[in-house]
């Protein structure tokens, strides 16, 4: 196979795409397919943990953790995503750096702040200049996953909150009448039945997650975006193996495809899940559940 690639006069139509489409480079793009998967089922998880404490807290009866779990919510909500991406991956990285810098440096007497430039210790940069590669790759992709589980974190809190007070009221007073405690008739009683008033707003959530995983581009992954703008350009057979014009149109028209494949794929998920919790309940869905069945 190498050999008809290495020889241009044997290449025809069909072999040069071959050949084109399972050099190197290609495969990095195809493995950032594996890298926007790997984000969305890391983050997922992560930022439903977060949304679940954000809600837990604010509707704590100790007034301090119930305005922290408020002011949360508020203030991711209310700042543009961008913004918050990018403040975050500075602001995480200057923090862990910061924190090695006090233990493995006690003896350093310049001004770690000077002007605009944030200044450590060699032993202290995350990661290490002698690092492999991965190291640093991997490093950025764990940034990318707390910021984006802090962000959608807030907005999962929101829904979370939402569909806790949606519960009734009068299923918890049964519960504390039973002789329920507060703690066993949130586990049992209120939990549970959240979920169903929840699903639809983190369902959206869930969509909105897989739209935004493009701003790994803006963060310095190589994702899928980034390989799409880079191969699809015009490349001159002065630089490249594999001439061509400007292809970006079909790059991005496999992203379209993926995407769409993807959400495709999440809502048949999604709506299976909200039949599965609906039943029984009383609840629209369960209600057209059970008239179906009748």
């Amino acid at each position: 196979m190498f050999s008809f690639c290495t020889d241009p006069s044997a290449l025809d139509t069909l072999r040069w795409f071959s050949c084109y489409l399972t050099n190197g480079v290609h495969m990095q793009f195809y493995i950032s397919f594996v890298k926007v998967l790997l984000l969305l089922a890391i983050t997922a998880p992560v930022a439903l943990a977060f949304g679940f404490a954000g809600a837990m807290a604010a509707r704590s009866r100790f007034a301090p953790l119930s305005w922290f779990g408020k002011i949360y919510i508020a203030v991711v909500r209310g700042v543009p995503d961008i913004a918050f991406f990018l403040f975050f991956v500075i602001a995480l990285d200057q923090m862990f750096e910061y924190v090695r810098h006090r233990v493995l440096c006690p003896d350093w007497t310049d001004p770690i702040r000077q002007g605009s430039d944030f200044l450590v210790c060699q032993q202290a940069k995350l990661p290490l200049g002698s690092s492999p590669e991965w190291v640093h790759e991997s490093y950025g992709f764990f940034l990318a996953v707390i910021t984006f589980a802090i962000v959608f974190g807030a907005f999962a809190a929101n829904v979370l909150y939402g569909g806790m007070q949606a519960v009734p009221r009068a299923q918890l007073e049964t519960a504390e009448a039973y002789g329920m405690n507060h703690r066993q008739t949130f586990w049992r009683i209120l939990v549970p039945q959240m979920w169903v008033y929840a699903l639809p707003g983190l369902s959206n959530l869930w969509l909105v997650l897989i739209k935004a995983t493009p701003l790994l581009f803006l963060l310095g992954i190589e994702d899928i975006v980034y390989w799409a703008r880079e191969l699809g350009s015009t490349k001159t057979a002065r630089f490249s193996d594999y001439p061509h014009g400007d292809w970006r149109m079909w790059y991005f028209l496999g992203l379209l495809v993926f995407y769409l494949l993807l959400t495709r794929v999440s809502e048949i998920w999604l709506e299976r899940l909200m039949q599965r919790l609906t039943h029984g309940q009383a609840t629209t869905g369960g209600e057209a559940q059970r008239r179906a069945t009748a």
